[in-house]
């Protein structure tokens, strides 16, 4: 039996040693930067114009955010048109590593029912954590020819096709609560749509439109006795204005919510995904952005990952529903 050969020996020059030395390092310090989460801007999806109480609202949780991971850089781009869905849009196409992240309004479970989307708001996204919602109401100038919702009805009827209102753009939440009120109500109007809170709030205080359909945007101008609030869309009157009746009190069943929070591209990491979730979770306790819902009457409403995805797949049903029954499902 012939012994095994010796092996060759191998000659490394010293510049290779150095780098054969290193690679473990190297390869160690890579997986640290890797594991830590941020090491770079978070891009943060607004898809409403700026100047509104979205884009205020989201800016808070923005700047609350960065602060919760440890001074992270956390920068608002703002995508605003097609009811408020750009954001979504956005998600599709973006890299699942948490650093594009968006805003995920009510009107992309319920879009994708009325026409081609982009997007599947369940199977394409990441639901990170819902924070808040939206009040809704009517709201009217104060020398539009109503005082109350039963003399807007009044005065609709009895002028056929000229009840004029805006609302925040085509397919979203103000849009279709005030359709299906009038269905229920039996009215006609003529819709405006604009592309944001900010928009609506030039055309109404400006006496462009008498009457808007919209979130509490039009809140500080009700304060300041500018703008009159015929109703509000909850279960319940806002505490902001106990004396203002909901629409189902005032005899139509209408009630409209909106929760929302953050999400991301599918397929992100869970581990990121826990980091972001924890992370929201304490912009809720934050003073400044308590301070900023409390300006524009927006309650908290808290659901981590899991219970936000839960939440995504019943809300989708349900306004598939919605849509059926006020005629707009997109045809098939």
């Amino acid at each position: 039996m012939h012994p095994s050969p010796a092996p060759k020996s191998v000659h490394l020059s010293r510049r290779q040693a150095a780098a054969l030395i290193a690679a473990p390092a190297l390869l160690s310090t890579r997986a640290f930067a890797q594991d830590k989460y941020p090491s770079k801007p978070i891009t943060l999806i607004c898809p409403w114009p700026t100047g509104g109480s979205s884009d205020a609202v989201v800016r808070a949780f923005g700047e609350s955010l960065g602060r919760q991971l440890g001074g992270a850089t956390v920068i608002i781009d703002n995508k605003p048109g097609a009811g408020g869905t750009l954001g979504a849009t956005a998600l599709v196409n973006a890299k699942p590593d948490g650093y594009t992240l968006s805003q995920l309004p009510l009107g992309i479970y319920r879009i994708p029912h009325m026409q081609k989307t982009a997007f599947d708001p369940v199977k394409d996204l990441t639901h990170i954590a819902c924070v808040t919602g939206y009040t809704f109401g009517l709201a009217a100038t104060m020398d539009a020819p109503y005082k109350t919702l039963k003399e807007m009805v009044a005065w609709a009827k009895a002028n056929p096709g000229k009840l004029t209102y805006g609302h925040t753009g085509t397919g979203t939440t103000p849009h279709l609560a005030f359709e299906e009120f009038s269905m229920k109500a039996g009215i006609t109007s003529q819709d405006i749509p604009y592309k944001g809170s900010a928009e609506i709030l030039q055309a109404i205080l400006g006496n462009q439109i008498p009457l808007m359909s919209g979130t509490t945007e039009f809140a500080p101008h009700v304060k300041a006795g500018k703008l009159r609030l015929l109703a509000t869309l909850g279960r319940e009157r806002n505490k902001a204005f106990p004396d203002i009746p909901t629409v189902k009190e005032s005899g139509w069943d209408t009630i409209t919510e909106s929760p929302f929070g953050f999400g991301g591209p599918k397929g992100m990491d869970a581990s990121v995904v826990k980091v972001l979730q924890d992370a929201l979770r304490k912009t809720v306790e934050d003073p400044k952005v308590l301070e900023t819902l409390d300006k524009f009457f927006q309650p908290v409403i808290y659901m981590d990952s899991a219970e936000y995805s839960r939440y995504a797949v019943r809300t989708f049903e349900a306004e598939r529903a919605t849509i059926e029954r006020l005629g707009l499902a997109k045809k098939s």
